[in-house]
């Protein structure tokens, strides 16, 4: 992962840094000579926090802020929410009948776009399906 600015390996002690296009990396401790790699392509994760508070008691939400969907609710949970229905919730369906989470913000992500993209396409099939009941 690379976050703007500095990136530290806690296991060695190394650091990166990003300036204009090239990557300035400092040698573990005890060494002295940054070397500086010219970069092609950069990976870069800005985070991982779902931002989902504003959710909070209108849908379950993990202990860490992500929608809960599917298997992953309790008995108790649903109970909470007042599940209406006599099916239990579709895979990526959250504690309100037919709103559905995927993707970065659904608890049990593995934060990929591909992953992202083919649970959007379940969704869709999901939302059709709850349509026609």
């Amino acid at each position: 992962m690379l976050f703007l600015g500095r990136l530290v390996d806690g296991a060695s002690g190394a650091s990166v840094s990003v300036a204009q296009g090239a990557v300035t990396d400092v040698a573990p401790p005890g060494q002295r000579a940054p070397r500086l790699h010219d970069l092609r392509h950069v990976f870069m994760m800005t985070g991982a926090n779902p931002n989902t508070r504003w959710l909070d008691r209108c849908i379950a939400l993990d202990d860490k802020g992500f929608v809960k969907t599917g298997p992953a609710l309790s008995p108790e949970e649903l109970a909470s929410a007042k599940w209406p229905l006599a099916r239990p919730p579709y895979l990526l369906e959250t504690t309100r009948p037919g709103i559905f989470a995927v993707g970065d913000v659904r608890s049990g992500n593995v934060k990929r776009v591909a992953s992202a993209v083919g649970e959007g396409s379940i969704a869709v099939a999901f939302v059709h399906q709850v349509l026609r009941q």
